[in-house]
């Protein structure tokens, strides 16, 4: 009994010291995380990018103490060579792939500023024009937040896009300008080409809130605006609200998106089998479903 303590006694002056520098080291000033997810239409800024069809997406974060950060993330997007030259089609590509970077610091309690820089970049995917032109995209943003709202002002150092008249002047109607179609897919509407306009300094402003109704239900709320400039025909508000669910460490969403854009310019259509045109309403409202996980 008396050697059985003994041994006991032993084995805690050993550990304990061990216990008191684990509890005593430092946390380290790099974070990585990574994120997974799955929704059944990808919405950006309420238009559909995977002509109403689901999207598989993920990133990796990384993240210093400083505030400073980086990162990257992917979605399979719409395009191909079965897509028409309407409406959001990236053709000959299939993936957006993007990549940030910024600083985010805390300028007074609970009051965040972020300011970055994002490029969006489309492998392989160029504009159905004699330049092909690519749909990249680079934009610098400034964003706050305050609890559970937040704001953020993204600002088009390049053609946002790939808008201007050498792109949207080709199209479904090489040389109109058209880049507005009818609901059949063939019938010109708009024609918005600036001739040698470029889109460059285009913006888009948005409003973000994300309410916890509980430890896993977040109630979420989004209107967003697009000015593309010298190309009013592109501009609309957008808008979300959802709700959230965290379950054992996986998020499961529900959210409704619309739009108030004109339909014949965001229409986008495909070949089908059998040379049949389908066409779709991709920046009318819909119910958005998803699931994600943060590792």
């Amino acid at each position: 009994m008396n050697k059985t303590l003994l041994s006991a006694a032993l084995a805690a002056a050993c550990i304990l010291p061990q216990i008191a520098a684990a509890q005593s080291a430092p946390a380290s000033p790099h974070t990585l995380t990574g994120n997974l997810g799955f929704v059944t239409d990808y919405r950006f800024r309420g238009i559909s990018q995977t002509f109403e069809q689901p999207a598989i997406q993920g990133g990796v974060d990384y993240s210093h103490a400083s505030g400073f950060y980086v990162g990257t993330w992917a979605s399979n997007v719409y395009g191909g060579a079965s897509a028409q030259p309407l409406g959001v089609a990236y053709f000959n590509g299939s993936m957006e792939w993007d990549f940030y970077g910024g600083f985010k610091f805390e300028v007074a309690k609970d009051l965040m500023l972020d300011v970055g820089l994002l490029y969006y970049w489309y492998p392989g995917a160029k504009w159905a024009n004699p330049g092909k032109d690519k749909y990249d995209n680079t934009e610098l943003y400034i964003g706050a937040s305050y609890k559970w709202l937040s704001a953020k002002y993204s600002h088009a150092l390049s053609d946002y896009f790939g808008i201007k008249s050498n792109t949207v002047g080709f199209g479904a109607f090489p040389g109109t300008g058209g880049c507005g179609v009818g609901s059949d897919g063939l019938t010109p509407t708009s024609n918005c080409a600036n001739s040698n306009d470029g889109s460059k300094n285009s913006y888009y402003f948005e409003v973000n809130a994300n309410y916890p109704l509980s430890d896993k239900l977040t109630l979420s709320g989004h209107v967003g605006n697009l000015t593309v400039k010298n190309y009013g025909a592109f501009d609309y508000t957008d808008w979300k609200l959802g709700l959230s669910y965290d379950l054992n460490g996986w998020t499961l969403g529900a959210a409704y998106v619309d739009t108030d854009a004109k339909e014949d310019v965001y229409r986008t259509a495909k070949i089908e089998g059998g040379g049949t045109l389908n066409v779709k309403e991709t920046s009318k409202g819909t119910l958005v479903l998803s699931i994600g996980k943060t590792f």
